[in-house]
């Protein structure tokens, strides 16, 4: 058994979903599970839903009409025949998402978004599906919500293992192909969870994982997990192999290439993982595994972008200790907050956030209670793993340096 994992680039029109029949063609006869993320953008727009449900419920439907013509423009292109079971499928999954945006939105802000964040996944599986079977490649579609058990931590679900293996062994069988979403789950009471954003890349790794896969394939819109993004970095080169460990390291700083959750069940069955390019699927692309740290031995550059730094000190200016930080990531875990630089003086601490624009007004409002409070935001995190001078010199002209780090391996600069 093999586990593919196709993203929202690789699926976000027609031609995309076509070139992914090309793609399988060299895996002809192989049991397999594929799992896909939400064509294109529709995750952006749903989070721009969940805001408006929030915000301005009354515009709800005027988003969800967009979201539903960008899809039924790629299955017109995809099905000759509107009489076509998907049209009936996707419409109900329009209508559901219609009534759930209904009325002023009360509840769980965490829960409600992954309840209809969720819906991308289940409406691009759904076309690819009965496109599969189309063009004569059969397989089945299984709803990850009842594939996945999770905890009710909303946003960042984390798996309950045991759970998860009983409920794919008893869905997968060998000698046939399956195609399911990434990303989500269900708690114990089957309300839907999502594993964290880009979370398509774990969910493949979880069913490697309780499946014992023999391998997973990424499929991207690059030739393999490069040294750094090209759309950010000039004259990126092409990494072959990267060991488990490096490759935690990589996605713990932000490599958009591969979820921070994604190697660890790999890692413990020893199931290797490839990146490879659903453009050219016959290139080898990146091999990940136990072995050398990279092959060949080059800093990377890692950019996150929109981040806010904020700077906390004690009101009487008394050293920051102990119980003060323990405070500070209290209220860190309670709005779901990811750290990704700090930083300690005697009488403040500096942290380098993701900034969420729901939730990181409530974040420093909270925190401003009980500490003196700055902060800039709109500001880059540059990671460079494996530096060297001119490595750290490239990173240093992309603006004003508000805080510097440097380890042994690790150098982080935040720049606006």
């Amino acid at each position: 058994m093999k586990i593919f994992k196709f993203g929202g680039a690789s699926v976000k029109d027609a031609e995309s979903v076509k070139n992914l029949t090309q793609v399988l063609s060299h895996y002809e006869n192989q049991d397999l599970v594929i799992v896909v993320s939400a064509m294109g953008k529709t995750t952006n727009a749903l989070e721009k839903l969940v805001r408006c449900y929030k915000d301005d419920p009354e515009n709800c439907s005027l988003l969800i009409d967009e979201i539903k013509e960008y899809h039924l423009n790629i299955i017109e292109s995809l099905f000759t025949d509107k009489t076509h079971s998907i049209y009936n499928q996707v419409e109900i999954l329009f209508s559901q998402l219609r009534i759930l945006t209904q009325g002023k939105m009360e509840g769980n802000y965490n829960q409600i978004y992954d309840h209809i964040v969720s819906f991308g996944e289940l409406v691009s599986t759904r076309i690819i599906s009965s496109f599969l079977n189309e063009n004569g490649y059969e397989n089945s579609w299984l709803d990850a919500r009842r594939l996945i058990r999770t905890d009710q931590n909303f946003r960042f679900a984390r798996v309950n293992w045991d759970f998860t293996k009983r409920l794919v062994h008893e869905s997968v069988q060998s000698g046939r192909c399956y195609v399911t979403q990434g990303f989500i789950g269900s708690d114990d009471d089957l309300n839907p969870t999502t594993l964290g954003r880009e979370g398509s890349d774990y969910s493949a790794s979880v069913l490697a994982f309780v499946l014992d896969a023999e391998e997973v394939i990424i499929w991207k819109d690059v030739p393999g997990v490069l040294n750094g993004d090209p759309k950010v970095f000039e004259e990126t080169k092409l990494l072959n192999k990267i060991s488990y460990k490096e490759a935690i390291e990589l996605a713990y700083y932000g490599a958009s290439v591969i979820h921070p959750k994604t190697i660890q069940p790999l890692q413990q069955k020893n199931i290797p993982l490839k990146v490879k390019s659903f453009m050219n699927p016959e290139l080898k692309g990146t091999g990940i595994c136990e072995g050398e740290t990279l092959s060949p031995y080059l800093p990377c550059f890692i950019l996150k972008k929109d981040q806010i730094l904020v700077t906390l000190a004690t009101r009487d200016l008394s050293f920051v200790v102990e119980d003060h930080l323990s405070q500070i990531y209290r209220v860190f875990h309670h709005f779901g907050a990811r750290v990704n630089l700090s930083q300690n003086t005697a009488v403040s601490s500096s942290f380098c956030l993701n900034n969420d624009p729901v939730t990181t007004p409530s974040l420093l409002e909270e925190l401003s209670k009980h500490f003196t409070l700055s902060y800039n935001d709109g500001v880059s995190l540059y990671t460079v793993r494996h530096y060297d001078d001119e490595a750290k010199t490239r990173v240093q002209k992309t603006g004003d340096v508000l805080l510097e780090q440097i380890s042994r391996n690790t150098y982080q600069v935040v720049t606006v």
